[in-house]
């Protein structure tokens, strides 16, 4: 199984997928510019590792102690918001200089089932084409409304062979869920990413999110969040939706609406959505 997006969303799919996949592949946006991950590509070049650590904590062995405390953020003096996982990656990246390596490093030391990739090694920005103006970066981006189309600067960044290859032998790749343009767009716009999913014989499907999110995807229907993958160019085989929150539209790809979200309604179950797209499988 193959998982591409971003944030929390990427990660509630990495932790269904474990209980079912026997291989999982995450192929993670890097066009983060803000909080943590912002300062560290500011000031030290690095690629946003947010997103990254993330993932790989929904892949780690649960009993691993530094697994635990990926996500601890610094309270205090110039780390101040730092998130330990962050600092971990984008410090093994810069002594090694292979983000591929770091990222995998951090993967054995927590213990992960899975394999964790960035959508490209380049270093892109986030744009957004919006009625007649353009915005820059994934901060404003996600501040933004009635967006047309989003793309990365460079236009033709260059996605990991490894995440190539990953598209190719899937049995299932999973898009989403998360934010629609700074998360799943994000990383599936990426052109030679685009271009395998296009050509590959994986089920495709994509998990919408909960509730419309404002104020990038405000007053958006699931039919609306599938309109906008293929207005990028970017075509699913099934859609997997939970419409207690968010309507559905006129849909026209084959639709499984089943309550997926946990008791808070805020976030997708974990075990409820590895049941469903299992039986997407079946």
């Amino acid at each position: 199984m193959v998982a591409l997006g971003g944030g929390h969303g990427l990660a509630a799919t990495l932790r269904a997928a474990r209980k079912y996949a026997g291989e999982i592949t995450a192929i993670v946006s890097v066009a983060d510019d803000g909080g943590s991950s912002g300062r560290l590509r500011e000031t030290m070049g690095a690629a946003p590792p947010g997103d990254l650590r993330k993932c790989l904590a929904a892949l780690a062995d649960p009993s691993s102690v530094l697994a635990a405390a990926l996500d601890h953020r610094f309270q205090a003096g110039e780390l101040a918001g730092h998130a330990l996982g962050n600092l971990l990656i984008a410090g093994l990246a810069e002594a090694s200089g292979d983000l591929l390596s770091a990222i995998a490093e951090v993967g054995h030391l927590v213990g992960a089932v899975g394999r964790v990739l960035p959508a490209t090694l380049d270093g892109v920005v986030l744009k957004a084409v919006a009625r007649d103006c353009e915005v820059d970066g994934q901060v404003a981006v996600a501040s933004t409304r009635n967006i047309a189309r989003i793309f990365l600067e460079p236009r033709d960044p260059q996605p990991p062979k490894l995440a190539m290859d990953a598209i190719q032998r899937a049995d299932q790749v999973i898009i989403g869920p998360g934010s629609l343009y700074t998360s799943v767009l994000a990383a599936v716009v990426v052109p030679g990413l685009k271009e395998a999913l296009h050509k590959c014989g994986a089920q495709r499907v994509y998990v919408c999110n909960l509730r419309a999110q404002a104020p990038e995807a405000a007053g958006y229907d699931v039919a609306d969040h599938v309109a906008a993958l293929e207005a990028h160019g970017v075509e699913v085989d099934a859609v997997l939706c939970d419409s207690s929150g968010i309507s559905l539209g006129k849909m026209s790809k084959r639709c499984v609406d089943i309550f997926l979200a946990k008791e808070n309604g805020l976030a997708h179950d974990s075990g409820k959505l590895a049941v469903a797209l299992r039986d997407l499988l079946n």
